[in-house]
């Protein structure tokens, strides 16, 4: 999950969102949003999990992650509509459309499984333009961040491991002093 520190780390945030169309709940009535802090923001560099929600969970032996959150239809016409032409199609292997990500800048919220958008807060264009790579780019910044801290952390396992220690002064030998003899 996207890690948002500090006094007004959780306001004015460049957002991705992406959805696919299928996404929509059996009753019509909320839309499964993957929300992300857009790492051409100030927040995003460094970060190798930009998700607002980002749950592990077990289907069919295999562990994998959920990064959706539900947002009433209203809310979703909301976020679409604040992203105006700034949108690009989510597509399948095959390039085909299964999907839309919207480029917007809101605040967000703490929720039960992470952060939400705050629909009830303006919500407007990013300051980033979607284009053909974003996705890419968006996926490859969390990758390439993740594989720095992998990297960090092996080269201090490796620097711990080939520290000498310090050498600790042994203690003086006691000299005895000769016990007076009687006699």
């Amino acid at each position: 999950m996207a890690y948002l520190p500090g006094e007004g780390a959780m306001t004015n945030i460049n957002l991705i969102v992406k959805t696919h169309f299928n996404n929509v709940t059996k009753n019509g009535k909320s839309q499964f949003l993957d929300a992300m802090v857009d790492h051409r923001d100030p927040r995003g560099p460094g970060q190798s999990n930009l998700h607002l929600v980002s749950r592990k969970q077990e289907r069919d032996g295999k562990t994998y992650h959920n990064n959706g959150a539900g947002y009433s239809m209203d809310q979703f016409e909301k976020i679409k509509a604040a992203a105006g032409p700034n949108v690009e199609p989510v597509t399948n292997k095959d390039g085909e459309p299964i999907g839309a990500a919207f480029a917007v800048k809101a605040s967000v919220m703490p929720a039960k499984d992470g952060l939400i958008i705050n629909t009830n807060k303006e919500i407007g264009q990013s300051d980033f333009k979607m284009g053909p790579n974003t996705l890419n780019d968006q996926f490859g910044s969390m990758k390439a961040a993740k594989q720095a801290r992998q990297a960090e952390k092996a080269t201090e396992a490796q620097q711990a491991q080939t520290a000498q220690p310090e050498a600790i002064p042994a203690p003086a030998a006691s000299v005895a002093e000769p016990e007076p003899s009687i006699g």
